[in-house]
């Protein structure tokens, strides 16, 4: 039997790509699931979906943005199935550009759903999980958590911000908390969908060309999650074999 049958795990960000990818994968392994996200049509799909493939979901309509919105997730995560058991903090937007297009309120975007929304998870499920004096928290990165490129330095302060959190995490774990940070390279995902800069657009058009399937990123996770709970995988860089950066 899989360890991750019959764990209780939290996916925001879960209405597409890599959250929906990592939903039906874990869903198969026999993972009691929550997801959330802002599309509440998208999520209805998801949960029927998983459903008719016989396995166990539901949904709550989440902004990482708002804290209480987040703070409401994992309390009707623990309220449906009595502990929680894994948070994957997938949630994250990357409208890139130049620093001199001074697009200040993409800024405040990716600042809030990038790295506020990973802290919101976090103390949201912390408190829960130190009770059960166990748990596990996976947050997205990103290769450009590791590297620096051009018109993307405010997306990349807040992967690298995603790292050190999760590093943070880790070492104040006290041996009950597991941290794992993924940092996906370009993946087959919506994510390039809210780049308004044409020629930045036009870039990473060039770069996905090459992007791998996100079940790529969801296997990842699961084997993260399956480890013995004395195991912490707490790194993990995916990149398509062709690229690079």
């Amino acid at each position: 039997m899989s360890l991750i049958q019959n764990k209780v795990v939290i996916i925001t960000g879960a209405s597409s790509g890599l959250g929906e990818a990592t939903a039906k994968r874990l869903a198969a392994s026999g993972a009691k699931l929550m997801l959330g996200a802002r599309r509440e049509d998208r999520l209805k799909e998801l949960v029927a979906a998983i459903a008719q493939s016989g396995g166990t979901a539901t949904y709550r309509v989440t902004d990482v943005a708002d804290r209480v919105q987040v703070e409401t997730l994992a309390k009707e995560t623990l309220s449906t199935y009595g502990r929680i058991d894994v948070l994957i903090n997938n949630a994250g937007l990357m409208p890139l550009s130049p620093l001199d297009q001074v697009k200040v309120e993409e800024w405040d975007q990716m600042i809030d759903v990038n790295i506020k929304g990973v802290l919101y998870g976090i103390a949201a499920v912390l408190p829960i999980m130190r009770q059960q004096k166990s748990g596990h928290v996976i947050n997205l990165s990103s290769v450009a958590g590791h590297k620096v490129f051009p018109g993307s330095a405010v997306y990349c302060a807040t992967k690298y911000a995603v790292r050190a959190i999760s590093e943070g995490l880790r070492l104040e774990s006290n041996g009950e908390i597991r941290s794992t940070n993924i940092s996906p390279g370009a993946v087959a995902t919506e994510l390039t969908s809210t780049i308004t800069d044409k020629d930045t657009a036009a870039g990473m058009t060039q770069l996905y060309a090459i992007a791998i399937d996100a079940d790529a990123i969801a296997r990842a996770i699961a084997y993260t999650i399956e480890q013995p709970s004395d195991v912490d995988v707490n790194e993990i860089i995916i990149r398509p074999t062709r690229q690079e950066l």
